[in-house]
């Protein structure tokens, strides 16, 4: 059983009934992109339980209710109901909204509820139907030995591989066998030795109705892996992005190995984006193809310069993270120049050419990383994009030089990505407010993001020394 657009309250209660179903588990993402979840004998679950949902104690989620207010609620989507495919108790999972448990209205800092205001903002504005997104999350598959510690007067992290190229001389994997530094672009078995396990994996996606592309080895040494899923609407996309993560960790796991979304676990080698496609239609008509560069609509377009214009403000929720900007550097192959191309890799924006179908146009916004909660993200990228449209932002000239060939002078008129978490949140403290326009994110849920990754991530790191000061600086 796959998850089923249309599928009803009775629909559930129905399956719950046939006796297969022995517990439901309700899941909701919090600001930051975790999933949390409870679990509830199936024998709990009636029809209240869609319109009155479960209580829980929101006091514990990170950057959620204090604990003089601590009560919630999650309501379940019936439409996302499908079966875990790894818990050994036949148990059906349905993603939840979560609600304030006295007005029974949206929880403002639902990651998802923000998700769901942006499509009925999308479509209230009479500008498009829907928003359509295809992100590809990269990630690496590391074997068992991943250790790291960090103490006041020690700090320290080891990542195990067998495929590493640093492992050509150990006794412990000399097969003889290993993906070379920036050499793990689609090689085959057995240099490749994780073919079997990202199979499973995207066979395992497909069970619970998420259809999938491609799944292949990446650039990086030591297992960076990529599985492709069909694009969805957005809020359909950014459940399905939860279950990938999830299946993804489950199938390393269950095979003894390890999987990260963390895009810059390796000095010296690729990090992992998530490269999102990015499409808007009023119908079946395709808003963004056109006759103008690259077969762009006027509309698409102006849908870019409405990214490129809010791009440092996005970046803050598309890249999350400290880690995120190891990989955002300029002068290497990273997309962070702010332009858009037909062909240029190093530009933010990249509008592909593999097809001439107009049903295929749209823009690839390579800035992401898969640490991104995707409610969050996908929503930031349409509401920069709805501003563009609406107020008619022009992109400028394509990048389509190579940028290592443009003179200084015209490097210095395309503007850089932030290259700091510090800089994307100073960013987005000061332009947010085409996030607000149909109370699709509130100032209570920017704030509170702001204040926690300033708090728990940009200070945290500003103020630790880092091991390789002590290579630069202890004999100076």
């Amino acid at each position: 059983m796959g998850m089923t657009p249309g599928y009803s309250p009775k629909d559930v209660l129905e399956k719950i009934k046939s006796g297969h179903i022995r517990a439901v588990d309700l899941r909701f993402t919090d600001p930051f992109g975790a999933w949390q979840h409870f679990t509830l004998p199936a024998t709990m679950v009636t029809e209240a339980s869609f319109t009155d949902g479960h209580g829980f104690d929101g006091s514990s989620i990170r950057g959620w209710k204090t604990i003089n207010e601590s009560d919630m609620l999650v309501v379940p989507d019936p439409s996302t109901a499908v079966v875990d495919p790894f818990f050994a108790e036949p148990t059906l999972v349905m993603i939840a909204d979560v609600a304030d448990p006295i007005t029974k209205e949206d929880y403002v800092r639902d990651p998802r509820s923000v998700a769901r205001r942006c499509e009925s903002y999308l479509q209230a504005t009479g500008l498009a139907d829907k928003a359509f997104v295809g992100p590809e999350p990269e990630f690496f598959i590391f074997d068992d030995v991943v250790r790291w510690d960090t103490q006041p007067h020690s700090s320290f992290y080891r990542i195990g591989s067998d495929e590493g190229h640093w492992n050509a001389g150990s006794e412990e994997a000399s097969h003889g066998y290993h993906i070379r530094n920036k050499g793990g672009y689609l090689p085959l078995p057995p240099a490749d030795q994780l073919q079997d396990l990202r199979g499973e994996m995207m066979r395992t996606m497909e069970e619970v109705g998420i259809e999938m592309e491609r799944q292949h080895h990446e650039v990086a040494s030591a297992g960076q892996a990529e599985l492709d899923m069909r694009y969805d609407s957005l809020v359909n996309m950014a459940d399905k992005l939860q279950w990938f993560k999830y299946i993804v960790k489950q199938c390393a796991v269950r095979a003894g190995k390890t999987a990260t979304f963390m895009p810059k676990p390796l000095f010296g080698d690729n990090g992992s984006g998530m490269h999102c496609h990015f499409s808007l239609w009023k119908g079946k008509s395709n808003l963004f193809a056109g006759s103008g560069y690259a077969g762009l609509s006027d509309v698409g377009r102006w849908a870019i310069g409405g990214l490129l214009h809010h791009a440092h403000a996005v970046i803050a929720f598309t890249n999350p993270t400290t880690n995120s900007y190891r990989r955002l550097v300029p002068h290497f192959e990273a997309p962070i120049k702010l332009a858009y191309s037909s062909r240029n890799r190093s530009a933010g924006i990249r509008i592909p050419m593999f097809s001439s179908s107009p049903g295929a146009k749209r823009f690839e916004f390579r800035c992401p990383d898969p640490l991104a909660n995707g409610y969050l993200a996908f929503a930031a990228i349409a509401m920069a994009c709805i501003d563009g449209i609406q107020n008619r932002i022009d992109p400028g000239d394509p990048l389509d030089k190579n940028i290592y060939d443009l003179k200084p002078e015209e490097l210095d008129r395309v503007v850089d990505a932030p290259t700091s978490l510090e800089a994307a949140l100073d960013a987005l403290r000061k332009d947010h407010e085409f996030l607000l326009r149909g109370d699709v994110f509130s100032r209570e849920l920017i704030e509170t993001y702001l204040k926690f990754k300033y708090d728990n991530e940009v200070l945290v790191m500003k103020t630790r020394p880092h091991p390789l000061e002590f290579a630069m600086y202890y004999d100076g």
